[in-house]
């Protein structure tokens, strides 16, 4: 029974996208040597972030072979279980979790940090891509609508409560996307973004929080309060600035050395590695997560699958708006939401979960690719 499972194994990773798993450890990699540089600067060399993330990678990398080579459409007999679990968790976690930086999000288990919102991210893509596929062949009508809003708004809302402004405008991202991939009329888009609108409206009057608000202003105006509110920005500008072309080196970045960057291991790792490795660094960065965003492409419009098709889209989709949202931020084009760098943020339940995801994503690979060689020995 092992000596199969190994052996199955073995052969699935055969048939595995190698260019994903490139550019998945090439980011891995620059995510720990940037955590571990800033781990350099800790009073007395406190390591325990670099021991807490190897620890994830660890756990994380094991899911993504074992999903990987296992088989991802059985997901959907799961999809009430995962999406029930993640409400649960949603839910828990407002009475009885951790309080950080202002948002009851975390469980706190043996010195380890989860974040339900998390796995909840997952549990959407799963439900929504079950839901759509119900409709395969039809454009999305106020049914569909409906029905994948309100799938998508129980998340939403408790996201909203902890309060996670970021994570819940990841969560309506990923709806948003596939209701595209659905097929969405003209009018309906347009009464969505009216909606959007006054959902925006009503957000800034009795969701978001006094600091989440400073954010925003002062993304408008980062000028206007550069030590208070605008500090975390202007650091991270001055940081990304004075990389130069090859950096500074790892370990000698003057604003996360000296402790001028905030949150320099999540939200501000972008600006950490601008500044230690510079502009190839960054190429480097942004050319991984262009493979990884060109392989699941490719991937999304070779399966002939529905479910696998909005499986793939919104796995893409959230990382997509993560890395877009959190570079942004780092270079003072968008507001500070709380977002980490995929894959490279510290981080152990976000690096779990994208590590699961994208074990989906190799799983959908190597059974297209399974598929179209028996196709072509039998013909």
């Amino acid at each position: 029974m092992v000596a199969t499972f190994f052996l199955r194994i073995i052969s699935r990773v055969r048939s595995s996208d190698w260019l994903l798993n490139l550019a998945i450890f090439t980011l891995m990699l620059i995510g720990f040597s940037a955590i571990y540089s800033v781990a350099l600067s800790q009073e007395a060399g406190d390591f325990s972030t670099v021991k807490k993330q190897l620890v994830a990678a660890i756990i994380g990398v094991s899911l993504f072979i074992w999903i990987a080579a296992s088989n991802y459409r059985l997901l959907r007999n799961y999809t009430k279980i995962f999406y029930v679990s993640g409400i649960i968790l949603l839910g828990s976690v407002l009475l009885f979790g951790s309080t950080i930086r202002g948002t009851t999000g975390w469980f706190k288990i043996l010195g380890f940090q989860f974040q339900p919102v998390e796995f909840m991210k997952i549990a959407l893509i799963i439900a929504l891509s079950a839901y759509f596929c119900r409709f395969s062949g039809r454009l999305a009508g106020i049914k569909q609508i409906v029905g994948s809003a309100v799938i998508t708004a129980v998340p939403v809302i408790l996201t909203m409560l902890q309060p996670d402004f970021g994570s819940a405008m990841m969560l309506l991202s990923i709806w948003g996307v596939l209701l595209l991939f659905a097929g969405l009329q003209k009018k309906h888009l347009l009464a969505l973004a009216g909606c959007f609108l006054i959902l925006g409206a009503l957000s800034w009057q009795f969701f978001l929080v006094d600091y989440q608000k400073s954010r925003i202003m002062t993304f408008l105006q980062p000028t206007a309060d550069p030590l208070g509110q605008g500090y975390n920005v202007n650091q991270a500008i001055i940081a990304v600035g004075s990389g130069g072309w090859v950096g500074r080196g790892l370990g000698f970045g003057s604003q996360s050395q000296l402790k001028f960057l905030p949150e320099s291991q999540t939200d501000f790792i972008f600006a950490v590695i601008a500044e230690e490795l510079g502009f190839v660094g960054v190429c480097i960065v942004f050319l991984a997560f262009g493979i990884l965003f060109f392989r699941m492409y490719r991937q999304a419009t070779d399966t002939t699958d529905d479910f696998t098709g909005y499986l793939v889209v919104g796995i893409g989709t959230l990382i997509f708006v993560q890395f877009s949202v959190n570079s942004g931020m780092n270079l003072g084009l968008l507001p500070v939401t709380g977002l980490g760098l995929p894959l490279v943020s510290y981080g152990g339940s976000s690096l779990i979960v994208m590590l699961s995801m994208l074990g989906i994503v190799q799983s959908a690979a190597i059974h297209t690719r399974t598929s179209w060689h028996r196709t072509q020995y039998e013909v």
